[in-house]
C-alpha cells in the first residue's frame, strides 16, 4: 500500500506519536529511509548514502541479498508463523548447523537455543549459568563493554548512563578493565608491559579480602565473564594477541565460565564465524544475533557445552519467547550459513580488511586529527583527537557524522551521503563495520568521502 504523504508530514507525525525511547535523535536532521541495495542506503528523496555501519553489523552480506531474501520469502509462502513450543525443520536445521560448525572450532559439543534479539540471548545465557552455578547471581564484565539494555542486560553492560534511570541492581558485574593498549587504562605501554592488566586481575584472586574468593576453599562469588573479543560499542577495540588466552586459564583455574558475546563481530565480521577465533580461546557459552539472519526476520541465540544446557540440567520451560526459533528467521539463518559456505568469506574478508585499513592508514599519515586506526577483518575503528594524537576530540566527530548524514558531498559530479556510526569510550571513534560484500570501488568512494569530509569540517 502506498500513502501519499510527504516527508514533512512523516516528521510531524513522528515528532507527536513516537517515543524517542525506542530510537536514537542523534541526527540534527532525521532521515527517512525509503530501499537499500548492496551497499546503499536511499531516502525518500532517492538520494545515495553509503552505509559504512550496516545496521550496527546486522547485514553483514549487504541490504536485498537475493539469496538469504529467496528463502525468506520461500518460507513465508509455506510456513511463516508456528508456536515455539513445536518443532518445524528449520529450527532444527539451524541449530544442528550452527553446533556442528561451532564444534568444529572449539573442540566441544553443545546445543543451540533460539530467541530474538540479541539482549534476549544474554538473558538466556544468565538463567543459564545462574541454573549451572547453583543460584550464583554475580557476573565480572568488561569496563566498556555493552550487552544489551534489558534490566538483565543493563547489569552486565558498563555504562552507567544506561543504569541510572532504573533503581537499584542488585547483580551490578565487577567491571575489569579491558586491554584498550591506545588509552591504557593503567597507563603502561603495549610493547613492554608485559599483559598487566592480566596480572592485575589475576591478583583478585589472592586473598579473600579482595572480595571474590575463599581461600579456605577456593570458592568463587562470580559465576562467570561476559566478554567481547572485539569491543564493540566500546569502540571496536581489538585486544592483544595473548589476552583472552590468558585470561582463560585464570578463569578455568577457579572454575568461573567464560561467556563469549558476538552479536556484533559474529558470522564473519572479523574474518571468523565468531570472533573469538582468533584468539586461540574457548568459551563455555557463544551468544549471537543481528548478521545470523542478515537483518531479516530477528533471530537470536546461544550456543552452550552440553554440560550446560542438556536436558536433563536445563528442562523444557526453562525460557521462552512467543517469537523464538520463528520460521521465518530460522529459513533465513539456514541460507546465511549456506551464503557462507558458497562464498569464500574468511578470505575475502581478510583481504578487504587489510585493503581498507591500509588505505585508511595513509589518510591517518595526511590528517593529524586521526589519532588511531586499527581493525580485524571488517570491523575498523578510527579514532579522532587533537593534534597532539591522544585527547579525544568528540565534537570534531560528532561533526562529521553529521555532515555526512546531509547527503550532500560532491564526488565526481555527484552528491552522496556517508552513513556511520561513532562510538568508543569518549564517544571519538568511528566503528567501520561495512557489508562483508563491499566493493574494492565502493571502499575507495569511502575514504574519498571521509577526506572530503575531514576537510569539511577543518581537519
Amino acid at each position: 500500500m502506498q500513502y501519499n504523504i510527504t516527508k514533512k508530514e512523516l516528521l510531524e507525525l513522528e515528532s507527536r506519536y513516537c517515543s524517542y525511547g525506542d530510537t536514537v535523535h542523534y541526527s540534527k536532521e532525521p532521515i527517512i529511509f525509503k530501499r537499500g541495495e548492496g551497499s546503499w542506503l536511499f531516502d525518500i528523496e532517492d538520494r545515495p548514502y553509503l552505509d559504512m555501519q550496516m545496521w550496527y553489523s546486522a547485514v553483514n552480506f549487504g541490504y536485498r541479498n537475493k539469496e538469504i531474501e529467496e528463502a525468506h520469502n520461500c518460507q513465508m509462502a509455506t510456513l511463516p508463523q508456528v508456536a515455539s513450543q513445536y518443532l518445524h525443520k528449520e529450527k532444527i536445521m539451524l541449530a544442528a548447523r550452527i553446533a556442528m560448525e561451532t564444534e568444529k572450532r572449539f573442540g566441544k559439543k553443545g546445543r543451540v537455543h533460539f530467541n530474538v534479539g540479541g539482549a534476549q540471548a544474554i538473558e538466556d545465557s544468565l538463567k543459564l549459568i545462574r541454573n549451572f552455578k547453583d543460584g550464583k547471581s554475580l557476573m565480572f564484565a568488561f569496563m566498556g563493554g555493552y550487552h544489551g539494555r534489558t534490566l538483565g542486560a543493563t547489569e552486565i553492560t558498563s555504562s552507567f548512563r544506561y543504569r541510572r534511570r532504573y533503581g537499584h541492581f542488585a547483580n551490578r558485574a565487577a567491571f575489569i578493565p579491558f586491554p584498550y593498549c591506545y588509552r591504557c587504562f593503567y597507563k603502561m605501554e603495549r610493547g613492554t608491559c608485559d599483559y598487566y592488566c592480566i596480572k592485575e586481575f589475576e591478583r583478585l584472586f589472592e586473598s579473600e579480602y579482595y572480595g571474590v574468593i575463599d581461600k579456605k576453599d577456593n570458592e568463587v562469588e562470580y559465576a562467570a565473564f561476559y566478554i567481547e573479543p572485539i569491543q564493540a560499542t566500546g569502540g571496536y577495540i581489538v585486544p592483544p594477541p595473548e589476552y583472552f588466552q590468558r585470561l582463560s586459564e585464570i578463569l578455568k583455574r577457579y572454575g568461573i565460565l567464560l561467556v563469549d558475546d558476538e552479536i556484533q563481530m559474529g558470522f564473519y565480521r572479523t574474518g571468523k564465524l565468531w570472533a573469538i577465533e582468533h584468539f586461540n580461546t574457548r568459551p563455555d557459552v557463544v551468544t549471537f544475533a543481528k548478521s545470523l539472519t542478515n537483518g531479516l526476520n530477528p533471530l537470536s541465540g546461544l550456543w552452550a557445552r552440553e554440560e550446560l544446557i542438556n536436558p536433563e540440567i536445563f528442562p523444557p520451560g526453562s525460557t521462552h519467547s512467543t517469537f523464538s526459533s520463528n520460521p521465518l528467521g530460522a529459513a533465513a539463518g539456514l541460507a546465511v550459513m549456506d551464503y557462507i559456505s558458497r562464498n569464500n568469506i574468511e578470505a575475502l574478508v581478510a583481504e578487504k580488511g587489510a585493503y581498507l585499513l591500509s588505505r585508511l592508514k595513509d589518510l591517518k599519515k595526511r590528517h593529524p586529527v586521526i589519532g588511531d586506526v586499527d581493525g580485524l577483518g571488517l570491523a575498523i575503528r578510527v579514532e579522532l583527537t587533537e593534534t597532539d594524537g591522544i585527547t579525544p576530540n568528540r565534537v570534531l566527530t560528532d561533526a562529521i557524522f553529521q555532515e555526512g548524514m546531509k547527503g550532500d558531498i560532491g564526488i565526481n559530479g555527484k552528491r552522496y551521503g556517508l552513513v556511520l556510526d561513532v562510538g568508543g569510550y569518549y564517544k571519538n571513534a568511528f566503528t567501520l563495520a561495512p557489508a562483508l560484500t563491499i566493493s574494492y570501488e565502493e571502499m575507495d568512494l569511502f575514504i574519498e568521502l571521509f577526506g572530503c569530509l575531514l576537510k569539511r569540517c577543518g581537519a
